[in-house]
């Protein structure tokens, strides 16, 4: 895989589970990054701006760094609860096809102390170099796991005592009363469509985001960040 941008190469660099094949640098990133790129102690190839443009696109903010690297080996389900149980909760996508959105929720979700992510491998973002820019650096911080069943997983999380959290606009009860006491996963969907059924009759509650103003709604990456600060807030406050 090809990831690009300082925050997501700089994270990969630091990562002892990232393999490395090849760093493609300018002049000027290489100056940026010139400790990490010698304490992982691989080697260089200079190249121009116009180099990476030929490779990336034009349009790519790769800000003079592209790294070809072997994408991350997998966690599983079981490593993943062993981290919620000292870690902050769960986050469970579903259907979030967008990677920037997948991306901006991964970057919440190192922030603020989730444990893992999982969504589906179909009907979601590869975990490629857009999604790893936009998480600005959290793909090599939180671990990710992909899934072929995500109301079996949740089912499959629910036995091991998890409280199933579901984000639903429409829901007359808040997160705001939500205590985060115990292993928990939050539980998100796609743009305008929210929520599938059987992924909210799964849920063990299902929650709205108190707001004020005309614009009630907000995006699921943005709901997720909210989400995960008042998770860690509750958390805080618990152990206190």
């Amino acid at each position: 895989m090809r990831l690009f941008g300082s925050h997501a190469v700089e994270a990969a660099l630091k990562n002892p589970a990232r393999r490395v094949r090849r760093l493609l640098v300018t002049e000027n990133a290489e100056r940026r990054l010139a400790e990490v790129i010698a304490a992982r102690g691989v080697l260089i190839d200079r190249a121009t701006p116009g180099d990476l443009d030929h490779l990336l696109g034009a349009d790519t903010v790769h800000q003079g760094l592209l790294l070809e690297a072997e994408p991350l080996p997998e966690p599983s389900l079981d490593e993943l609860v062993a981290r919620a149980a000292t870690l902050g909760p769960l986050v469970l996508l579903d259907h979030v096809t967008d990677p920037h959105n997948a991306g901006a929720v991964l970057r919440s979700a190192a922030a603020f102390g989730a444990a893992g992510l999982i969504f589906t491998r179909r009907h979601s973002p590869p975990l490629n170099g857009v999604l790893a820019k936009a998480a600005s650096g959290a793909l090599d911080l939180v671990p990710v796991l992909p899934v072929q069943n995500l109301a079996r997983t949740m089912l499959d999380l629910k036995a091991l005592g998890f409280r199933l959290i579901g984000l639903e606009g429409t829901s007359q009860a808040r997160l705001e009363d939500e205590p985060f006491t115990g292993p928990t996963a939050l539980v998100l969907g796609a743009e305008g469509k929210g929520l599938r059924e059987l992924t909210q009759q799964t849920c063990d509650a299902l929650v709205s985001i108190t707001t004020a103003g005309a614009l009630a709604s907000l995006n699921v990456s943005n709901a997720a960040a909210v989400a995960l600060h008042w998770a860690a807030l509750q958390r805080r406050r618990g152990s206190a």
